[in-house]
């Protein structure tokens, strides 16, 4: 049984926003991977929920005028990493929320609901970090767009504000576009475990393959909320694909990064992990854009 004050379910996204102006206090579910657990432990004891997850308005990857690809809040990871899309153009995210816990999860879990969280070690955060991933809020005031880089304000805490729910994710078409991207997750097992370290990196090269035009690498778990390293990114543009340039990238990293101490993983092992990762990851998306090292 889950200790709930009550339970109100949204028939609309104009509607999910009534019920949370109308119940401040209540906590927004969707698939209920979290929250209900969460509430089974006593964490959220006696609360009120607005369910949206009846809302298929919010479900689904489509492709918008401008390019910009809209990934509804309450797609699932499953349909996310199987989305023809998805696959198309931005296989690394389908492959990082792949990754997520085990296949009931990912069946249930939303990409929502994981930015939401506003936790380091989402397994979706680093990729939309490294793709400049805008999140879209409805509320009483319309719609309200910020980068992802902005709506993480500290751990455990996200930019929403009163009465608004989250409708979409938006991956703008030059973030996408001829780029290719690898993720790497460090985790004690390789199922159904929370990041150790998450990275991820993408690239976009010239037309000979031979230059680096444009290179991306975010983390999560290398801080309070996930991050990019913008001093490695700085160095790659415009510089010969090598190993050697994979190596001083990696390095580079070290730059922007503060990991903590914690039970999983002492500080400098995460630095180890993070430089090694990035360096691997580097790699990988550099053969997948279709050079060479």
């Amino acid at each position: 049984m889950y200790d709930m004050k009550a339970l109100y379910q949204a028939t609309s996204v104009a509607d999910a926003v009534a019920l949370r102006l109308a119940h401040p206090e209540a906590q927004i579910i969707a698939g209920g991977s979290d929250v209900l657990v969460q509430m089974r432990e006593g964490k959220r004891a006696g609360k009120e929920l607005v369910s949206i997850y009846g809302l298929d308005e919010l479900r689904g990857v489509k492709m918008e005028d401008d390019g910009t690809i809209r990934i509804g809040s309450l797609t699932s990871f499953s349909h996310i990493t199987r989305d023809p899309l998805i696959q198309q153009y931005m296989l690394v995210l389908g492959e990082a929320v792949d990754q997520v816990g085990g296949p009931q999860i990912r069946n249930i879990g939303t990409i929502g609901g994981n930015t939401c969280n506003g936790v380091t070690s989402a397994d979706s955060a680093s990729t939309l970090h490294a793709y400049d991933a805008i999140v879209e809020l409805t509320g009483p005031d319309g719609v309200r767009r910020q980068p992802i880089h902005d709506f993480y304000i500290k751990a455990g805490k996200v930019d929403i504000r009163e009465g608004e729910i989250q409708t979409g994710i938006l991956i703008p078409r030059d973030s996408y576009e001829n780029t290719f991207g690898y993720y790497i997750k460090y985790a004690m097992r390789n199922a159904m475990d929370i990041a150790t370290l998450g990275t991820s990196v993408n690239v976009r090269l010239s037309a000979d393959k031979k230059t680096v035009e444009r290179a991306r690498v975010a983390f999560g778990v290398a801080g309070p909320v996930p991050l990019r390293a913008a001093t490695a990114e700085a160095l790659a543009a415009g510089q010969p694909v090598s190993m050697d340039l994979a190596e001083r990238f990696s390095q580079a990293v070290k730059e922007d990064i503060n990991p903590r101490d914690s039970w999983r993983a002492a500080r400098d092992f995460r630095m180890h992990i993070a430089v090694e990762s990035a360096k691997r990851a580097f790699i990988e998306a550099v053969k997948r854009a279709g050079g060479e090292l």
